[in-house]
């Protein structure tokens, strides 16, 4: 009886799909019907022949995966003069950046120490120099001469001229560095092979180093210079200097020089 019952209940429920529904969703719903069907069927046959200590253990397995720790690249090791990549052993590593605005003063960095910077408290608005001892690598003195208020160019040849020779000199500009630089200075610049210093306009972006009593290596970046081309009405308030920097980069692209 209960077999009819069923048998009858099963013919209805496939005559009411057969009515209602199109042949495409029939096919539809019965191929849903069969997937749902071998899914239950396989996870029962999953229940009865594996044992559940496997299951667990499976289970606790697939949880431990994110309790371990993730691996992580090793932060890269700070170079000299903040470089990604270090310089070859022998080779003086340095930097010279340009100011870049009121908040963005200029640096230099020869050898891993900072001979002009904010934090040294001896940057100023105009042309900075250092002068460095080329064969020990120390910094011999270091000053900045404003070229927008005062004459001090006058000043900054004395100084250039008393680097003793065997001299390296590094010039960067902060803010403005040409309004009253004059021609004999700039010729005394180009003299320590300088081709751009004529070429500086108000508030150009610099960076020069130069030898005195030898000669660099030709394969390294001596000078480097950006010009404003926005108004002067604008750069008046924005400040707006674009840095620029010599760097040595690696030892592929060399902007570097070997210690004696």
């Amino acid at each position: 009886m209960k077999k009819s019952l069923c048998l009858c209940g099963f013919l209805s429920f496939l005559f009411f799909l057969f009515f209602f529904f199109p042949l495409a969703d029939l096919l539809k719903l019965v191929g849903v019907l069969l997937t749902s069907l071998a899914g239950w069927y396989s996870g029962y046959f999953l229940c009865a022949f594996v044992s559940k200590t496997t299951i667990t253990a499976s289970i606790a397995n697939l949880q431990d995966i994110g309790k371990k720790p993730v691996l992580r690249a090793p932060v890269p090791k700070r170079q000299k003069c903040d470089h990604w990549s270090p310089c070859s052993p022998g080779d003086y590593a340095y930097r010279i950046l340009s100011g870049g605005g009121k908040g963005k003063l200029a640096k230099i960095c020869f050898d891993d120490e900072l001979l002009i910077s904010k934090e040294k408290g001896n940057v100023g608005r105009g042309i900075n120099i250092a002068i460095v001892d080329y064969k020990t690598g120390k910094v011999t003195s270091a000053e900045f001469f404003d070229m927008w208020e005062g004459d001090h160019s006058g000043e900054m040849m004395t100084f250039i001229k008393n680097a003793p020779e065997g001299s390296l000199l590094l010039m960067v500009t902060h803010d403005d560095g040409s309004t009253r630089l004059k021609n004999d200075a700039k010729k005394l610049v180009e003299e320590l092979g300088s081709k751009e210093i004529w070429n500086m306009k108000f508030r150009s972006s610099w960076a020069f180093i130069a030898a005195k009593g030898f000669k660099l290596p030709d394969n390294i970046q001596k000078e480097k210079v950006s010009f404003i081309l926005l108004s002067l009405y604008s750069c008046l308030y924005i400040r707006c200097n674009l840095q620029v920097q010599i760097l040595c980069v690696s030892c592929n692209n060399c902007s570097l020089f070997s210690k004696p």
